[in-house]
């Protein structure tokens, strides 16, 4: 089993899309007007509008900007470099300038137009970078 994509389901799906184009740099692969993919080489970023919901049941099968639970997660090469880059289109929304964790990474951690958390980070440790080479089998 393979974990490969997160959707997002938003209210307001073009704020969004251009949002995670900035921040990723990855043009989005929009299907339709309301669902829209950002690409990478380990995972997919799905973004859908409240309209998709219907095709799951109702309205009430996902809130928009509700989440409270979920990091998005992304490995950058440099998350200072990342940081200087972004940090006038998210200067209201940063949560955490890049620290160090405990656990080897630095970390950059803002917020989405959605209200969603995304953390931005680098391993800084041998430790930590060894989890994301790939595995010898």
């Amino acid at each position: 089993m393979n974990l490969v994509s997160i959707r997002i389901i938003t209210a307001n799906i073009e704020r969004l899309v251009n949002f995670y184009e900035q921040v990723t740099g990855i043009q989005a692969i929009r299907y339709t007007p309301d669902f829209a993919e950002l690409k990478t080489t380990t995972a997919t970023l799905a973004i859908g509008s409240t309209r998709t919901l219907q095709f799951f049941g109702g309205d009430l099968i996902a809130q928009p900007a509700e989440n409270r639970s979920a990091i998005i997660e992304f490995l950058v090469d440099d998350v200072d470099q990342e940081f200087e880059r972004l940090q006038h289109l998210l200067s209201s929304s940063i949560i955490q300038e890049p620290t160090m964790m405990p656990w080897g990474n630095k970390s950059l951690l803002f917020r989405d137009p959605d209200g969603n958390l995304v953390n931005f980070f680098t391993p800084m440790t041998i430790e930590s970078a060894e989890k994301f080479l790939p595995h010898q089998e």
